[in-house]
């Protein structure tokens, strides 16, 4: 394999060791004579499957009982539906500090009373509000908790005396996270946890309701899927497959307090790097910092095409970032 570093906000860089096992199951899954693109979902072989993953997952995490995990098709941003269609009955609080933030909040407008209860956006999402209140009456309050545009992050568990959802795509299994401070966390799984086309649910069990209105699908009720045990219909085996092998990787090196200590040493290096820097400017409030996503610009538009062009013709891909930070 080339020797390239690869910084795409996603797809990740999946640890090469779950990248070759997974190969692995590509060819023969589990002695089966089958590909895993071709294993029944329905099959005693996948079921395993499933159970070790689900395990893994709670293991890391350290997901208490209360909360069911259920594996999802697409990605957050259909999870942007789901959360409004099960949950928005009179009204819903946003944390407006990002793009995904934004567009989570603009969905549940489309179907009920959402508004944004505190937003960054006058200075461009460059940092977190605060001290904001939380209503409450709310049905829930939704935040974002990394904001991978615009490099800003939410590092403690809020407490909120309403239900709390949080979408973590791009910083879930980065640090420890307390599970039951929230009623519900979600995320693509791209970010940080495999490939692409599924999205991770971690629920409350006690909100997982069955008094939906009619007008909700089948499909889109969380009800139906945890009944389901992720098997209401065939799942995306392939992205679950590999995510349980990066599961099992991060079990074999210290788990996400280990990653949470990695994390903050090499965003340490880049930060003081660019804090000592004459050219590169940091983008957010160092308070706010994201552990996960870094960006930073150069004096002109001109010089930070030629810094991209240059690092990736030295083997660091994908650090244009997006066009509207730098």
């Amino acid at each position: 394999m080339a020797n390239v570093h690869v910084f795409n906000a996603g797809p990740c860089l999946l640890p090469q060791q779950a990248i070759d096992n997974s190969i692995e199951a590509l060819k023969n899954f589990k002695n089966t004579g089958i590909s895993v693109l071709s294993v029944s979902h329905r099959s005693k072989e996948w079921g395993e499957v499933m159970d070790e993953v689900r395990a893994n997952w709670k293991e890391l995490l350290h997901i208490p009982d209360t909360h069911e995990v259920i594996f999802l098709g697409g990605g957050a941003s259909l999870q942007f539906l789901y959360v409004a269609m099960n949950f928005l009955e009179n009204k819903a609080a946003y944390l407006d500090t990002g793009v995904w933030a934004h567009k989570a909040l603009q969905q549940a407008q489309g179907l009920g009373n959402a508004y944004a209860l505190a937003s960054s956006a006058d200075k461009n999402y460059s940092y977190i509000p605060e001290g904001y209140e939380i209503p409450t009456d709310l049905d829930y309050f939704h935040i974002t908790t990394n904001n991978t545009i615009y490099g800003t992050e939410i590092k403690e568990d809020i407490i909120s005396p309403v239900p709390l959802i949080a979408d973590m795509s791009s910083d879930i299994m980065s640090r420890p996270v307390d599970v039951s401070k929230y009623a519900m966390i979600y995320g693509g799984a791209q970010k940080n946890v495999g490939p692409a086309g599924m999205s991770i649910v971690i629920i409350r069990e006690d909100l997982i309701r069955e008094d939906l209105p009619e007008f909700v699908p089948t499909y889109l009720r969380y009800k139906t899927h945890a009944d389901a045990d992720s098997l209401y219909n065939t799942p995306n085996c392939w992205s679950i497959y590999c995510c349980g092998k990066v599961f099992q990787y991060l079990l074999a090196n210290g788990g996400l307090e280990a990653m949470a200590q990695r994390n903050e040493e090499k965003a340490a290096v880049l930060y003081g790097f660019l804090d000592r820097s004459q050219f590169f400017t940091a983008a957010v409030r160092k308070e706010d910092r994201s552990l996960m996503n870094v960006p930073f610009f150069s004096p002109s538009k001109e010089q930070d095409a030629e810094v991209a062009a240059s690092a990736k013709a030295a083997g660091f891909d994908n650090l244009k970032g997006h066009k509207s930070v730098g």
